[in-house]
């Protein structure tokens, strides 16, 4: 995925590395030091000082990329986080400032907005809901006064904190709404629950009145597709990126095993059952970075970005799950253990091919997009 990247993104992949390799190693993942409230704050922090929450964000609200692609930018930014799988709500927080620098209120680009730029606060995407609307599971009500009470139930949610801004996507009468409301607010109720992915968390927040002000409402009560399906592909192109990230790394280690492991006086990589495996896995790996690329660089300034965006999803979530399964073969019985790596990238790629779509899910939104 960096084979034509500017000397700008390089030295922002650097940078983003040695700090990911200081601050939040693989030993630290594993051990789940990432969990403590305080080295979340302080990890938010030093990454929002990177730039990795402002590459979606106008220079004129605070924000800024280096390139002029801040799609493409916090793609490449997701790659290296997948491969050191890296914690934290990097893509909530990126696809909630987008939303409220594009159609937020007064009072969210002045009050939100620089909390999340700035990392003292994160945020994550209500989204997840059953179907194919993303705006089912919570019901707004609306009120005289613009105010909106929201009741209902999202899943999935990713990475919540009690400090977390919630952009909750939401149904009224008249259509798809998106709103912001803090995890601790009155009437919200967040549950953690159990998941295959031991290096993020997962939650389910439901609403039980929960109520919020006018000036809470992302864009215009009842009409907010076009935002969200901008902020799907936003969403989509970066969790295929943190992808292909943990399967370049998933696979660059697995090759290395065959080739330092000896059965019956040679490496078993030379034996055809393993390399042609393995061949056929390295041409679905430079696939899946190609398409992402493409993704990313349609979505920051292409109308064709969501549909995009979809096949990126689409094609990298089975390429994916491929890929960790036939790692998993070649380790054989120490991919089984729980001390070796290995099953950690497993979980994740797993996780994240099904996190905001799976494989037949955008085909049928590709379909949806298309009008057939």
């Amino acid at each position: 995925m960096e084979t034509d990247v500017t000397d700008d993104q390089r030295a922002l992949l650097e940078v983003s590395s040695r700090f990911m390799t200081d601050t939040c190693p693989l030993v630290a993942v594993r051990e789940g030091a990432w969990r403590d409230v305080g080295f979340a704050a302080t990890y938010r922090r030093q990454a929002a000082e990177l730039g990795w929450f402002s590459m979606l964000v106008p220079e004129a609200l605070g924000g800024g990329n280096v390139s002029g692609y801040g799609v493409l930018d916090a793609a490449l930014v997701a790659y290296r986080r997948g491969r050191a799988l890296q914690p934290g709500s990097f893509v909530g927080t990126n696809v909630v400032a987008y939303a409220i620098a594009e159609e937020g209120s007064e009072w969210a680009r002045t009050t939100v907005l620089p909390a999340l730029l700035s990392g003292e606060a994160p945020a994550s995407w209500a989204v997840d809901a059953p179907g194919y609307r993303l705006d089912a599971g919570v019901d707004a009500r609306v009120l005289d006064d613009g105010g909106v009470v929201l009741t209902g139930t999202k899943r999935a949610v990713q990475d919540v904190e009690e400090a977390s801004w919630l952009l909750v996507t939401c149904s009224t009468g008249s259509g798809a709404t998106q709103l912001l409301i803090r995890a601790d607010s009155p009437g919200v109720t967040i549950t953690e629950l159990g998941t295959l992915d031991l290096s993020r968390r997962y939650f389910e927040v439901t609403f039980d009145g929960a109520k919020v002000d006018a000036a809470a409402v992302v864009g215009t009560p009842g009409a907010g597709d076009d935002l969200i399906t901008r902020q799907l592909a936003i969403a989509t192109t970066l969790v295929a990126a943190e992808m292909v990230g943990a399967m370049d790394q998933d696979f660059a280690t697995t090759v290395q095993y065959a080739k330092d492991r000896i059965a019956f006086g040679r490496p078993i990589g030379s034996f055809q059952g393993i390399k042609h495996q393995l061949a056929d896995t390295s041409l679905a790996l430079e696939m899946s970075k190609a398409i992402t690329v493409a993704a990313a660089r349609a979505v920051d300034h292409d109308d064709f970005g969501p549909s995009a965006a979809s096949m990126a999803k689409a094609f990298v979530g089975e390429a994916g799950v491929d890929l960790v399964q036939t790692c998993f073969q070649v380790y054989g019985g120490i991919g089984y253990t729980w001390e070796h790596d290995q099953h950690l990238y497993l979980r994740r790629i797993t996780t994240d091919a099904g996190l905001f779509g799976d494989a037949n899910w955008h085909r049928e939104h590709l379909c949806q997009l298309a009008g057939i």
